[in-house]
């Protein structure tokens, strides 16, 4: 009798377990309140048994496929114009609902802790709080849990989406809540934010393993170094690409928004190519083409209280020759908005709003809205001074404050660099010291904690910049 009820279990147990294999199963990006991104073919993905049949549908639009012999299927859903809410409904063997579901648009929002910080300890954030009744901005936080191999979920930690409310707000990537505010105000969309960040990360652990085996030469003492780590080090090489981005692959997104660098500046000539380096990498894995991918260039920080070391400005560089180097890409400028003795400025207010503009002027095509500060573009020499031209120029600049513009210096064949005399001029500036009789190149905001008062007419400050190639302090450091 004993042995026949064992039998029967057994086979109840088969059963059973083959009732949970033939369940269809959706990753966790997926979820009530999520917004898919509008007017496009949005891959809907997840498992089931071999050769089963999946239907996805979401209000009229309706896609069918099978699972693979390992169980993965993956539909494209035609989804309507922004919208909501709506009901997906996935089938199978069995049926999986979700509800509450808006199209609109969908960003990441990554990079480390200046991205990371919560809506609760930034500027004016009880008052911020309590307006966050939001409920066409939805954000998924994405857990943490760095790993050796790409996942197929993210962790398990992770939040699911929220829709914003004043109780739900406070936690919110800062950043990632006032560009999806401005967003929601501008456009009249629902906006979908995928939090996928970590304070104090290096962004060669944003970075697959692919990329950094790619060139030995800049990346190969990444790779050695990486191997003095313990495991679960957040900073090993391509662990929170694992993890953090690449499950959330082939989700459809519209762009991500990026801000991150503070761990990399004392190797900023290397950040120079591993930034576009894992801008390509990530547009590469969601394989949407050269979609928006716009950052933050870092706020000014004594990074060595002892003294100014030059490394940031170095990395400003590096951030600036990214946005000129890699297609589609934005630059939010913040050296007007820094705490010099903090590193997390608790403004991040500005800072979504002008990672916004960059959106709304580019991504969305907002007609005649200045969306940059002043981006150096050529100099000229005049006899004894420079003449620097911008590009986002329009209308004029000036110097806040009604002061002399501040942080400009020049110097001759010597490569010296003395103070100057700066002087607005239209669309340009003229630069001058009665101490540089030959000048051959300029600089501006060229030190840590530059806080500089050059600006368009928009209000939006301009971008410290070198016109020399002279050598780099960071030069070399690998």
């Amino acid at each position: 009798m004993r042995t026949m009820c064992c039998f029967v279990a057994a086979v109840m147990l088969t059963f059973w377990a083959g009732q949970a294999r033939a369940d269809v199963r959706l990753p966790k990006v997926f979820g009530d309140h999520m917004v898919l991104q509008q007017k496009t073919d949005a891959a809907v993905w997840g498992w089931a048994d071999a050769d089963e049949e999946v239907t996805v549908t979401l209000g009229d639009a309706k896609a069918t496929t099978k699972a693979g012999a390992d169980g993965k299927w993956m539909a494209k859903l035609a989804t309507p114009a922004a919208g909501g809410p709506h009901e997906l409904v996935v089938k199978g063997k069995n049926e999986l609902k979700l509800a509450d579901v808006m199209t609109g648009e969908v960003w990441i929002a990554s990079g480390q802790s200046n991205m990371e910080w919560p809506l609760r300890a930034s500027t004016n954030a009880a008052e911020e709080i309590k307006n966050a009744n939001q409920s066409a901005i939805r954000v998924i936080k994405v857990g943490r849990n760095p790993t050796d191999k790409p996942q197929d979920e993210i962790p398990s930690n992770s939040s699911g989406w929220q829709v914003c409310t004043p109780e739900n707000a406070p936690n919110f990537t800062a950043v990632g809540y006032f560009f999806a505010r401005k967003l929601n105000a501008d456009l009249g969309v629902p906006v979908g934010i995928i939090s996928s960040n970590w304070g104090g990360t290096i962004a060669e652990a944003w970075t697959s393993k692919e990329t950094l085996e790619s060139d030995s030469g800049w990346y190969g003492p990444i790779l050695e170094r990486g191997k003095e780590f313990k495991a679960g080090n957040p900073n090993q090489p391509s662990v929170l690409y694992n993890s953090m981005i690449k499950p959330l692959v082939p989700y459809a997104i519209r762009g991500a928004i990026w801000y991150q660098g503070e761990s990399n500046v004392g190797r900023a000539e290397q950040y120079a190519k591993l930034f576009p380096a894992m801008i390509g990498d990530w547009r590469k894995s969601f394989g949407e083409g050269d979609f928006p991918f716009l950052f933050v260039q870092l706020a000014p920080y004594a990074y060595d209280k002892a003294k100014n070391t030059g490394q940031l400005p170095e990395l400003w560089e590096a951030q600036l020759k990214t946005l000129t180097a890699s297609p589609n890409t934005g630059m939010c400028v913040t050296t007007d908005i820094a705490t010099t003795n903090d590193i997390h400025p608790p403004n991040k207010q500005d800072v979504g709003l002008r990672l916004a503009l960059w959106a709304l002027g580019t991504t969305y095509s907002k007609a005649d809205l200045v969306y940059s500060g002043p981006l150096y573009e050529s100099m000229a020499v005049e006899d004894n001074k420079i003449r620097i031209k911008f590009k986002h120029a329009a209308g004029g600049l000036a110097a806040h404050g009604d002061k002399p513009l501040s942080h400009f210096t020049i110097a001759g064949e010597d490569q010296k660099f003395v103070p100057a005399k700066a002087e607005i001029d239209g669309e340009t500036v003229a630069v001058s010291s009665p101490d540089v009789a030959k000048p051959v190149a300029v600089r501006f905001g060229w030190e840590d904690m530059a806080e500089p008062n050059l600006f368009n007419k928009a209000n939006l400050p301009a971008s410290p910049f070198r016109t020399d190639s002279f050598p780099m302090v960071t030069a070399g450091k690998r």
